[in-house]
């Protein structure tokens, strides 16, 4: 007897197998959202905050500052303080639905028979951090930057 629809079949999950991804390979692609983007970080300061900067500058590279204070000498002091938490989500599924029908006829009557197969599959991956920077930019009279600092945390 022939199996017609056995090549078919295992075709059809071979099909639906080779469009899903595996966890490893749905993390790889929630680090490379989290990456990804214009953020505020300690390289960005590093490489671009400058002493001697003016404050049109500083704002040109970090966006306003949360906080804005004065020393005994009325020397500004700029606070960048930012907190952020950070959720990415991926995932896939997939799967093969089947359903076979066929029928004979058997002496007076009608016999029927019927058969049905599904194989499914699922990934996914969840990655969830918090961050913390905080900048401190410290002008002098001439409101240019004559020191910084900064910190960092993630969690």
């Amino acid at each position: 007897m022939r199996k017609p629809f056995r090549p078919l079949a295992v075709a059809l999950f071979a099909l639906a197998l080779a469009g899903c991804q595996s966890a490893a390979q749905h993390m790889g692609d929630v680090r490379a959202a989290q990456d990804s983007g214009d953020k505020l970080t300690v390289g960005k300061v590093q490489r671009e905050i400058r002493v001697g900067m003016t404050s049109a500058e500083v704002v040109e590279v970090l966006g306003s500052p949360n906080m804005v204070t004065t020393d005994e000498k009325r020397r500004e002091n700029w606070v960048y303080d930012k907190i952020s938490t950070e959720t990415a989500y991926s995932t896939s599924s997939g799967g093969v639905n089947a359903l076979v029908l066929g029928g004979a006829l058997i002496g007076s009557g009608l016999a029927g028979g019927g058969g049905g197969a599904n194989v499914s599959r699922g990934a996914g991956a969840q990655s969830t951090s918090q961050r913390t920077l905080t900048i401190i930019i410290k002008y002098d009279e001439a409101s240019r930057v004559r020191d910084f600092s900064y910190r960092s945390s993630s969690f």
